[in-house]
């Protein structure tokens, strides 16, 4: 039987390869870092999501290796069976401190997160009303709810209204949207979603993976960037970007909404414990952060110098203040090849084209961190001229 299997997914792999679409995996051997080795050599990073620069900062690694020794490597349990330490309390409980929240739930990813939110919450009387370039992990959590499915345009307040209108009749009424879209490094207008939420009677939800750290006051991410943070309802999010950059995730909420997660939410009861090591870490980099003004002005100051050094080069980049600056190709295959010639010139960079973008939007994603030089800038726009000009011919 696997005989046919196999024929038929290398048929599809080949088709893949063929349309410029296929994702190969790079090797690092050093820590994530804005320098990293890979087989080729030492290489500038600007694809990870390591904003603030805290994925290899001494402080945290220290605070790893002492919490091995005294909490252990893992929990071989779940929460609700054996699993839980005063570690991941204590986390949780700044976690919901930092963000405005009254209770926090860990998980083992973000993923996970959005997974176990909407089966939990939200039944067939119910409905949600997702933006139309939500992350993934929205879009498959929403599909294990029995909820009705509304979507609306990217940030499009008169769509959304126009779909609250049609979800009037259901009991509960969930929007949920990215804080910042990955793949744009645009912003969600939270101010407008949650005074449509007040006169609709909807819930809030927002997925602020690329932005708590760094963004808003403090670093506490868009809701309180613009100011709703009291007005927004759920907040998942991410230890593994600017947070450390390992691993785990989190729903911030209304008290009530988490103690019903806890109860109900299958990601979550059926997943081991976040490794307490991780719990211990994340605990260092939230003091970090209060001290971390400095990393977040590095950061902005690094992401306008890129954009500004790429738009007088002729390049075009989705605009926005944001780290992460889309560097617009449209060929998918062009997109692999600019990345490839960029690698060769020191400059670790990905090409991003359906189906994680739109069919004929393929772009080189870079993101900017705190932790790059304005050598190292200026030395990656001087890979991005060369490169172009190669591609020309």
């Amino acid at each position: 039987m696997y005989a046919n299997v196999r024929d038929d997914l290398q048929k599809t792999l080949d088709e893949i390869k063929e349309a410029g679409l296929f994702k190969p995996e790079r090797v690092i051997s050093t820590p994530q870092s804005a320098s990293v080795s890979v087989p080729s050599g030492d290489v500038l990073n600007f694809c990870a999501n390591n904003y603030l620069g805290l994925a290899d900062h001494p402080e945290v690694v220290a605070a790893a290796k002492d919490a091995l020794d005294r909490w252990g490597y893992g929990m071989a349990s779940v929460r609700f069976i054996c699993g839980t330490q005063d570690v991941h309390k204590e986390l949780e409980a700044r976690l919901s401190a930092f963000l405005g929240q009254e209770d926090t739930i860990l998980y083992s990813s973000c993923f996970d997160a959005n997974g176990g939110v909407f089966e939990t919450l939200l039944d067939a009387e119910d409905a949600v009303i997702s933006d139309a370039l939500n992350h993934a992990s929205i879009i498959d959590g929403i599909r294990l709810s029995k909820a009705a499915r509304f979507r609306y345009a990217n940030r499009d307040m008169a769509d959304l209204e126009a779909k609250l209108k049609e979800a009037s009749g259901a009991r509960r009424r969930l929007i949920v949207t990215d804080g910042v879209f990955s793949m744009d490094g645009y912003i969600a207008p939270l101010q407008e979603i949650c005074d449509l939420a007040d006169r609709y009677d909807a819930m809030v939800m927002v997925d602020d993976s690329h932005a708590v750290g760094f963004t808003g006051p403090g670093g506490a991410g868009t809701p309180a960037l613009h100011g709703v943070s009291d007005r927004v309802d759920l907040i998942t999010g991410t230890l593994g970007k600017a947070l450390g950059g390992a691993s785990g995730g989190y729903v911030a909420a209304r008290a009530e909404i988490v103690a019903l997660l806890r109860q109900r939410s299958r990601p979550y009861l059926f997943s081991n414990s976040l490794a307490p090591v991780i719990a211990a870490a994340s605990l260092k980099v939230l003091d970090l952060l209060e001290s971390a003004g400095d990393l977040r002005e590095k950061l902005a100051a690094n992401t306008a110098l890129f954009r500004t050094k790429m738009t007088e080069a002729g390049f075009e980049i989705l605009p926005g203040e944001h780290p992460i600056a889309p560097v617009m190709i449209g060929d998918a295959a062009e997109a692999g090849r600019m990345a490839e010639l960029l690698l060769e010139r020191g400059v670790y960079v990905i090409g991003f084209s359906y189906p994680v973008v739109p069919m004929g939007a393929a772009r080189i994603r870079v993101q900017l961190s705190a932790a790059h030089s304005t050598g190292d800038i200026e030395k990656t726009v001087a890979a991005f001229v060369d490169a172009r000009a190669v591609m020309k011919g």
